[in-house]
């Protein structure tokens, strides 16, 4: 995956809602290709990862995470979630939070170390109906 070369001065600049952002797309993707096998239509991959990209999972991953995560790994979460503002309209804030603070914490993985980011989904359950 092409992951741009981003100097370490760079990447201070970068809002944990920055970080959030592009978490969330990579975090998209690496959900569409985890889907993939078995094939089945284009349909049930959709279903199959927006109910895995929703707040809510990405909250549940994030509580499975936490034990596995580095001081400055906890510190790039914790950022993110002190990021999150404004109001939710379906869920509440704090789950709010915590999905903003894993995706700050994938977009951060991304850009510097896809290798430890790997290793952490790797902590993620095995079996996921999607759901």
């Amino acid at each position: 995956m092409f992951v741009p070369d981003i100097t370490a001065d760079q990447l201070r600049q970068l809002s944990p809602a920055s970080l959030a952002y592009v978490g969330d797309a990579v975090y998209e993707l690496y959900s569409r290709c985890y889907f993939l096998l078995p094939p089945c239509r284009i349909a049930d991959y959709h279903g199959k990862v927006v109910a895995e990209v929703r707040a809510e999972t990405q909250a549940q991953y994030l509580t499975l995470l936490e034990p596995h995560l580095s001081e400055l790994e906890q510190d790039i979460v914790r950022r993110g979630r002190n990021a999150a503002t404004g109001k939710p309209r379906r869920l509440s804030l704090a789950i709010y939070r915590q999905a903003t603070g894993f995706e700050a914490l994938v977009g951060y993985l991304y850009l510097t170390n896809p290798q430890r980011l790997a290793e952490l989904f790797t902590h993620l359950p095995q079996e996921r109906s999607g759901v």
